[in-house]
């Protein structure tokens, strides 16, 4: 609900401040008051687009400052949390418009572009009037508007679900067949290297194992004599021998030596130990260098296949087992291909047919719904005086998405035996103003949250009709918010909350004033409207009884 408006240095307005309730509102006044001017500064500081030049003359910049209130439920936090706005109970936009035309946006002081004002209009006001083209003139939220008198809202989501998975499946579907036309364009190169990589068996790490030992090996008879004459100069007839022989003859004086050489004979006994190692080592050594001519071509052969296999693939050798793998994955593919794009194929036959269902449904439920809209215009428009017109509500095939499969589009004629069309293309100022406030009467649905802002809809009627339309306006203000600018005394008579436009001059200066008004200021204000200028003591009593009525 739109709890405050405050306007400064706009057009012809140089401060005004005003403050508005749930219910009906009215704005009267002259013709030029500026009436207008006040849904143009509403429409400003909503993002909307109109008029470039707003700042009144002589003033630096222009400001309007709405106040919303938010029920928990509010369609208008979505957006907030979208733009990463904290979502409050109350709204602040705030919107100024530079001398230079420079425009810039505030929402709960945080600063935002005029999209963002724009997504929170479409949540926050709905404007009908001669040109709503954002409302229920406009043909791309007739299906919506439909589906919402019907209460089509969970048939709406089982058909977005279906249509999701129907899309899902699809995808699945189409990447299968990519993958399988891939797979065969490559079979017989896949085939060739699965076999080529199986024969070869290259494993990880194999490829430096096999290069130190084809170094080994190369170097092996150069340096197996030199490590053989280590061994004999190791053994008993080298290094060994002859330190058996010192230990011989200095265990034969030990008995003498009074314990002299016992640490020289400790130590040798060492010696002889470690000499013995060393010796086991080098013949573990000569072993290990021991290789054939043909054990060296048999390594370097393996060796070079596996490089040249690696060059081949431009993989590193350590890689070539899980490319193996993944060839063989994708000779899976093509091999198991058939069963699998079978079963693709099945998922999406069942997919489409649960969504062809939810689509049927959907579209007979629309059908019934607009058939149901009808009946209620139908029952709508005579009070209106427009008993030879009719509304149809046009059900029509489309292209399948989504929300169903069906175009809608509301019609009129407005004579027998006139083809009907679009509302704005067929019915006159005045007709267009009462259809817009049938058709909303109808649809009312979730308007508690909305403003709902009627600019002048009771233009070119008079009378009964202008109490009609007065009755409808206050019915549809139950329970939520309605505001109207109007010229008739009927409509303004039915408002819970009445405020007058008028024009002044100060100063050589012309300023429009919004006032609220009393009681009894409302009588004189309607019996203007009765009589003209001069406001007469029956234009009261008139007055005083369309009040009372």
């Amino acid at each position: 609900m739109l709890r405050s408006l405050d306007i400064r240095d706009i057009l012809i307005i140089e401060r005004l401040e005003l403050t508005l309730c749930p219910g009906l509102n009215v704005l009267t006044g002259e013709t030029g008051a500026g009436k207008t001017i006040f849904l143009d500064a509403l429409g400003f500081v909503l993002g909307w687009r109109g008029r470039a030049e707003l700042v009144r003359a002589g003033a630096e910049q222009g400001e309007v400052i709405a106040e919303f209130d938010l029920a928990r439920d509010h369609a208008a936090r979505d957006v907030l949390k979208e733009a990463g706005i904290p979502a409050e109970d109350g709204l602040i936009l705030r919107r100024v418009n530079a001398r230079d035309g420079r425009k810039t946006s505030w929402v709960n002081d945080r600063r935002v572009s005029g999209e963002v004002l724009r997504q929170l209009s479409d949540a926050l006001v709905e404007v009908h009037g001669q040109h709503d083209d954002r409302g229920l003139l406009n043909p791309g939220v007739h299906r919506r508007l439909l589906d919402a008198f019907g209460g089509l809202e969970n048939n709406v989501a089982r058909c977005r679900t279906t249509w999701s998975g129907l899309k899902d499946a699809e995808s699945a579907l189409a990447d299968t067949e990519a993958r399988l036309a891939v797979a065969r364009k490559e079979e017989d190169f896949l085939r060739h290297a699965v076999d080529e990589m199986d024969r070869l068996a290259p494993e990880v790490g194999e490829d430096v194992r096999l290069d130190a030992r084809r170094r080994l090996m190369r170097a092996s008879g150069q340096i197996r004599a030199d490590v053989a004459r280590a061994r004999t100069a190791l053994g008993p007839d080298g290094a060994e021998g002859m330190m058996r022989n010192a230990s011989r003859w200095l265990d034969g004086a030990a008995a003498s030596a009074e314990g002299v050489l016992d640490d020289p004979m400790a130590a040798l006994s060492r010696a002889m130990e470690e000499v013995g190692n060393a010796e086991q080592g080098v013949a573990m050594a000569l072993e290990v260098l021991e290789f054939d001519a043909a054990e060296l071509e048999r390594v370097e052969e393996r060796l070079f296949d596996i490089r040249a296999l690696s060059r081949k693939h431009d993989v590193p050798p350590d890689d070539l087992p899980g490319l193996a793998e993944e060839f063989r994955a994708r000779l899976a593919v093509l091999d198991d291909g058939a069963s699998g794009l079978m079963e693709r194929k099945r998922a999406v036959d069942d997919a489409r047919k649960a969504y062809d269902a939810a689509a049927v449904e959907l579209g007979k439920a629309r059908t019934a719904a607009a058939k149901k809209l009808d009946a209620a215009m139908s029952r709508e428009l005579p009070p209106l005086k427009m008993e030879r017109a009719s509304f149809s509500t046009r059900v029509a095939r489309a292209d399948p998405g989504p929300e169903g499969g069906e175009h809608v589009a509301f019609t009129i004629a407005t004579n027998p035996g006139m083809p009907a069309g679009p509302l704005n293309r067929i019915a006159s100022g005045g007709e267009l103003s009462r259809f817009l406030l049938a058709l909303k009467v109808c649809l009312t649905v979730g308007a508690d949250d909305l403003t709902m802002i009627f600019d002048e809809i009771d233009r070119g009627v008079g009378g009964a009709t202008s109490d009609a339309v007065g009755r409808r306006l206050e019915a549809l203000a139950c329970g939520s918010q309605v505001l109207v600018v109007t010229h008739s005394p009927q409509v303004a008579a039915r408002a819970a909350h009445h405020c007058r436009v008028e024009k002044t001059v100060e100063g050589g200066v012309t300023l429009s004033r919004v006032t609220p008004l009393s009681d009894d200021e409302r009588v004189d204000e309607i019996a203007r409207m009765l009589s003209g200028d001069t406001v007469t003591d029956e234009a009261r009593a008139a007055a005083r009884a369309l009040l009372a009525a």
